[in-house]
């Protein structure tokens, strides 16, 4: 299952109130961690989605371009 932003920021977020809630130091700083970890997580999974979404558009404008010198070629 591909894990999307949306996911990931959710656990950031759990992760924050966690921390925010913990009495003990070391909870409050695992918390933390998990936090900062889910966060650069969510930025990646942003980034690889960006750059499909470029990948798709770069082929679809390649097809295009293709299908057009083809139909000249035709002409």
């Amino acid at each position: 299952m591909a894990q999307t932003y949306d996911f990931y920021m959710e656990r950031a977020k759990e992760a924050a109130t966690a921390a925010g809630k913990a009495q003990l130091d070391n909870v409050r700083d695992r918390e933390l961690r998990a936090e900062k970890t889910w966060r650069g997580l969510a930025d990646q999974a942003r980034a690889v989605a960006k750059q499909r979404e470029k990948i798709e558009r770069e082929k679809a404008e390649q097809r295009a371009a293709d299908e057009e010198a083809a139909a000249s070629e035709e002409a």
